[in-house]
C-alpha cells in the first residue's frame, strides 16, 4: 500500500525551508530518519525519476540484457532482434517469478519456473499446456513495459508510466556532457567500487553536492583541484560542479601527465552523479542506491579509454577508495546519528551567490526538488 503523507505532516517537513537559498534552512532531519518519508522517497521519487542503469556498450547487441532493482522492482533491459532497446518489469505473466538474472545475452526470454517463453520484444511466444485453456489468446500477453532510454552514452530507466523523456526533462545537460567528454559513448568499463553505507541516501547527496566541506575534510582533494575556480551552478534537474585542475603537484594523485584538465562533475536529480576527473579522457559514474532509512548503497563504474587502467587512473581508483571515500563515509555516518538525536532539527544553508564550490545552493536546490515531490505526494 502506498504511504502519503498529510497535509499537516508535509508542512511540517517544509518548515524552514525557503526558495532563496540565503534565507534558508536545510531539509528537516525528520526527512532523513523517519521511515515513512523513506517509503514516500522510494514511491514519490526513485519510482517517478529517470535511474541509471549501464554504459550502453553492455546492450548493444541484439540479444543483450542486464536486470537491475529500482525501488525494489526488479527490471530487464533488452535490444531486441529490431535493435530497438527495451526495458520490462522482470516479472512473469504466468506466476510472477522472474525471468532473467544478471546480465548477457539471450535469444529468446524464458522463464525458469513453467519455461513460458517470451519474445525480445516481450510478446509471448509460447506456454506449455495451454491448448485446452478456454478464453486464452497468447497474442494479448506481453511483458509489463517500462520507460528506457539512452542518453549521453549511458542507460535509464523510469518506473513512471508518465514519466516525460530524460533529454526534454534535463534541457542542456546533454550538450554540457558531450562538451566536457566528447566521446563517452566510446568509454569502455574498467572497474567498479561498491560500499554499503549507514546513511540516509539523501545524507549521501547532500555531501556529495557541496565542498563546504572540503577544506576541512579533504585536504589531498583541495590539492587535485584549484578550488578557486569551483563554480557550483543548478539547472532544472541537474547541477554542474567544475574546477581546474591544481596547477601544482598534488598530494592525491599524480596528474602531471593528464591530458584532461578540467575536474567537471554533473548530478542529475536524484541519484546519479557523472564524474570527469584529471587524467587521461573518463567517466565515472556514481549511483546512489537508497537501502532503508539509514542504509545506502554506492556503486563508482570507472568508464575509460581502455578496459585496463593505466598507472593515473590506479592511482586516481586507489586514492578515491581508500581517501576520499573513506572520509565521505565518516561524514555522512555522523550526520545520520546526529540527525537521530534531540539536539538537531535542522541547520542554516551556507550560501555564496557568486556560485563558489564552497556554497551549498547545490544542497538547497535539491531540497527543493525533493519538497516539490513530497508535495505531490501530499495532494493525493
Amino acid at each position: 500500500m502506498t504511504e502519503y503523507p498529510t497535509k499537516q505532516q508535509f508542512a511540517a517537513i517544509k518548515q524552514g525551508y525557503h526558495p532563496d537559498a540565503g534565507r534558508s534552512f536545510s531539509l528537516c532531519a525528520t526527512a532523513y530518519i523517519d521511515s515513512m518519508w523513506y517509503q514516500i522517497d522510494l514511491n514519490q521519487i526513485i519510482s517517478r525519476t529517470w535511474q541509471w542503469v549501464c554504459h550502453i556498450e553492455k546492450l548493444r547487441e541484439p540479444g543483450s540484457f542486464v536486470t537491475i532493482e529500482i525501488a525494489g522492482k526488479p527490471i530487464a533491459i533488452v535490444r531486441d532482434r529490431d535493435g530497438t532497446l527495451r526495458a520490462f518489469y522482470n516479472v512473469c505473466k504466468h506466476r510472477a517469478h522472474a525471468l532473467l538474472s544478471g546480465e548477457g545475452k539471450i535469444a529468446k526470454i524464458m522463464c525458469p519456473y513453467h519455461a513460458w517463453t517470451y519474445k525480445l520484444d516481450g510478446q509471448l511466444a509460447r506456454a506449455p499446456h495451454t491448448e485446452h485453456l478456454q478464453d486464452f489468446d497468447p497474442k494479448a500477453i506481453r511483458l509489463e513495459p517500462v520507460h528506457v532510454e539512452e542518453f549521453c552514452g549511458f542507460v535509464y530507466v523510469n518506473l513512471d508510466p508518465n514519466a516525460s523523456p530524460l533529454k526534454s526533462q534535463s534541457r542542456d545537460l546533454e550538450t554540457e556532457i558531450r562538451h566536457w567528454a566528447p566521446d563517452i559513448d566510446s568509454l569502455t568499463f574498467a572497474h567498479r567500487l561498491s560500499y554499503d553505507i549507514k546513511s540516509n541516501w539523501k545524507n549521501v547527496v547532500d555531501n556529495f553536492l557541496e565542498c563546504y566541506h572540503c577544506p576541512v575534510a579533504h585536504k589531498d582533494f583541495c590539492t587535485l583541484v584549484d578550488m578557486d575556480t569551483y563554480k557550483v551552478t543548478t539547472h532544472g534537474i541537474y547541477s554542474s560542479h567544475m574546477a581546474d585542475a591544481g596547477q601544482r603537484a598534488n598530494s592525491a594523485y599524480d596528474t602531471s601527465n593528464a591530458k584532461v584538465r578540467t575536474h567537471a562533475v554533473w548530478w542529475l536529480w536524484p541519484t546519479t552523479c557523472l564524474m570527469r576527473y584529471p587524467g587521461r579522457s573518463s567517466m565515472i559514474v556514481l549511483n546512489i542506491i537508497p537501502a532503508g532509512p539509514d542504509r545506502t548503497l554506492e556503486t563508482y563504474d570507472f568508464f575509460l579509454e581502455t578496459p585496463e587502467p593505466d598507472e593515473t587512473e590506479k592511482a586516481a581508483i586507489n586514492y578515491l577508495d581508500t581517501v576520499l571515500q573513506v572520509e565521505d563515509i565518516l561524514l555522512v555516518e555522523n550526520v545520520q546519528k546526529g540527525m537521530g538525536t534531540p539536539a538537531f532539527q535542522q541547520g542554516r544553508i551556507i550560501y555564496d551567490p557568486s556560485g563558489s564550490g564552497k556554497s551549498e545552493h547545490a544542497l538547497h536546490h535539491f531540497h527543493g526538488l525533493v519538497l516539490e515531490a513530497y508535495a505531490q505526494s501530499a495532494a493525493h
